[in-house]
């Protein structure tokens, strides 16, 4: 969008929503003198410059900075506000207020966080009209006066106005959505956020939209890690009065969802979004704590003592990936940063989308716009209103989902694609195009959490490739992911003589893949280990392997002589999940390649484990190994005919991604690892 198409888009937001846009450089411009949030500025911006005259504006502008020069507390000046109150009797301040009940008292009293007041009397009809004063607390106007002998603080209560604009036209925000394209709209609510959408690419537009979801969807569970400085919790920490941030991680299930001993619902039934901050450090005092915060996101309630509790709060939680994404996708998974309590596939199962935030650019000055957006605390409470409606049957007139998706998936599908559809069409006006895009967009971040799923939790997981299908011309598309095909663990090409990938569980129990790398040099015979080789838990297998190969070497070649080389064997633990625990039949042919100096096919994947005597074992768990050989980049797999009965239990579409051998003895894998009829 050039200069010419902002301008136009600023004089039709001021033309039809009068009073309810600001120019975003005002904020930026005050906020650099007073540590607000951004909604407590454009509160106090709306009241005196929303509007495109210049004159007005400046006027507007000088008069916010005096009011937050004289009112705003800062924790430094407390004191010299303290005096005023006393000096002039009656003073208002613009701060963060707390509520609590004083039970021995039996009444509710104020803190005030940055003037350090604490015990200012308020009235019960106060608290109820605001209770997320007892939760975190929230930015007020206050009109404080003083008495010298009141007990327990001099400070009294005036007049107390939350900030927050006092009601919203939702015909009024309806009606002028007609008046702008899909881009013109996508680009005004990523202003209104403080963004200038010309400097993103358009998939960057549609993750930032992302992150909204929560503000607009009931109990909406969603994910986003990426680098820093790229603002993932500046939207629930700055936009919006309705949402908490929780820094830091720690929390309690008293604070967070119910305190039996005051019964008092916590967070999720005070916000409309409870976002976590750095996940990595996110730790429940309570024991129970992971279980009830599985069932709220599964079902929006939880049982705290005998009774059931409803919310609709959104869970968010924000994070930063410290590694490649190239290196996670192909090692590990893109959960890695949560805590250890928290990698469960229950857990994980239940969140709805998963952005990806390495794709979001690292913010630069030119990121944040000058031009004009919704006031933020508008925005915020007609984001608020459309929790009360649902879009997620707008799919139907056009879409079918794909057979891949469970119904947890469709249901994560759906409600993304509500939020979507609520955020850029709010008076509920889409065509088919704008439904597929919020459909494409929904089917990939659900996608990236069953791909993740699918790494922790394995076959259970495996139908990953999500579909839909266009009921107009019935043709089926699939949805696919970026980070999934940057690169494969098993190259396509033909690898080195005596090099091998294998399929094996480790010695915790997790299926891993192992290269096994094996060069020859003239010597004596001798085997020298390094990597993972030398570890004491695969020296056995090793053992197993070399001494079958100098016993047998000449049933595979008579040009093999084992005693005139020594073999350097290098073991790599590929995925880090530990020592493998069947891998003497990937070492057996591993020597046998190096000795004939011929490479193994490409693509090959080797199943099964060999005993001393030549005698082959079935593959455990046959699903599961074809699975993390396929996501690995295996083509070929060479299986022992001992697992053959167990074919039944693989699904046939990952089956028919292979082409697979059978084998029935040591010597008849090597020729066919080989490529030797």
């Amino acid at each position: 969008m050039d200069d010419l198409s902002a301008q136009d888009l600023n004089g039709k937001l001021n033309a039809t929503y009068p009073g309810k846009v600001v120019r975003k450089d005002l904020t930026a411009r005050i906020k650099e003198g007073a540590n607000v949030p951004i909604y407590v500025l454009e509160y106090l911006l709306g009241m005196y410059c929303a509007t495109d005259d210049e004159a007005t504006i400046e006027e507007g502008v000088s008069r916010v900075k005096k009011i937050l020069a004289e009112n705003y507390v800062r924790p430094d000046e407390a004191e010299k506000v303290k005096s005023r109150v006393k000096e002039l009797g009656r003073y208002t301040v613009i701060d963060r207020v707390t509520a609590k009940l004083n039970e021995k008292a039996d009444r509710y009293e104020l803190e005030l966080m940055n003037l350090g007041v604490t015990g200012v009397e308020v009235d019960a009809g106060t608290i109820r009209q605001n209770e997320k004063l007892l939760a975190g607390g929230i930015w007020c106007i206050l009109g404080l006066e003083y008495d010298a002998g009141h007990k327990p603080t001099p400070f009294l209560l005036g007049s107390l106005k939350p900030i927050q604009m006092p009601s919203t036209d939702m015909d009024e925000l309806r009606s002028g959505r007609a008046a702008f394209s899909r881009t013109e709209w996508l680009d005004a609510l990523l202003r209104s956020v403080g963004m200038e959408p010309t400097v993103f690419a358009e998939s960057v537009k549609w993750h930032l939209l992302a992150r909204m979801i929560p503000l607009v969807e009931n109990n909406y569970n969603a994910v986003e890690l990426g680098p820093r400085s790229t603002g993932k919790s500046h939207v629930y920490k700055e936009i919006s009065p309705n949402s908490i941030l929780i820094s830091g991680g720690q929390t309690t299930v008293a604070n967070l969802f119910y305190n039996m001993a005051r019964r008092q619902v916590g967070l999720v039934g005070l916000w409309d979004v409870v976002a976590f901050d750095e996940v990595a450090g996110i730790h429940f005092k309570d024991n129970d704590g992971i279980q009830i915060m599985k069932d709220y996101m599964n079902s929006g309630s939880f049982a705290r003592g005998k009774a059931e509790i409803t919310a609709t709060a959104s869970m968010v939680f924000v994070g930063n990936i410290n590694q490649s994404v190239e290196s996670l996708v192909k090692t590990s998974h893109l959960l890695a940063p949560f805590p250890p309590a928290m990698i469960d596939t229950a857990f994980f199962d239940r969140v709805h989308a998963y952005i990806p935030g390495w794709e979001i650019p690292k913010f630069r000055p030119e990121s944040f716009t000058t031009q004009y957006g919704f006031i933020v605390d508008y925005l915020a409470e007609w984001v608020r209103e459309l929790r009360k409606v649902s879009f997620a049957d707008a799919i139907d007139a056009h879409f079918r989902l794909g057979n891949n998706l469970n119904q947890r998936d469709v249901r994560a599908v759906r409600k993304t694609t509500s939020g979507l559809l609520k955020l850029l069409h709010p008076d509920g006006q889409c065509g088919k195009e704008d439904v597929r895009d919020a459909l494409v967009y929904a089917l990939g971040v659900r996608r990236r959490v069953k791909e993740q799923l699918k790494k922790i939790g394995g076959m259970e997981f495996y139908d990953v490739h999500f579909s839909y299908l266009d009921l107009e011309t019935l043709e089926e598309h699939f949805v696919t992911l970026p980070e999934q095909s940057s690169g494969a663990l098993i190259p396509e090409g033909p690898l080195q003589a005596g090099h091998a990938h294998a399929v094996s569980p480790s010695d915790g129990g997790m299926l891993g893949l192992y290269r096994v790398e094996l060069q020859t040099t003239p010597g004596s015979g001798k085997l020298v280990r390094t990597g993972t080789a030398s570890a004491s838990a695969v020296r056995d297998a090793v053992n197993i392997a070399f001494n079958y190969f100098k016993a047998n070497s000449s049933r595979v070649s008579g040009s093999i002589h084992p005693d005139g080389s020594d073999y350097l064997l290098h073991l790599v633990d590929v995925q880090g999940n530990g020592a493998p625990e069947y891998i003497s039949l990937a070492l057996l042919i591993s020597l046998c390649s190096a000795a004939l100096g011929k490479p193994l096919q490409p693509q090959l994947v080797l199943l099964g484990q060999m005993t001393l005597g030549g005698t082959i074992s079935p593959v455990e768990n046959l699903a599961a190994s074809l699975q993390l050989a396929l996501d690995a980049g295996g083509r070929r797999v060479l299986l022992p005919m001992s697992s053959a009965a167990d074919l039944a239990t693989v699904p046939p579409e990952l089956f028919s991604k292979f082409q697979v051998t059978f084998y029935s003895d040591p010597v008849d894998a090597v020729f066919k690892a080989l490529g030797v009829q």
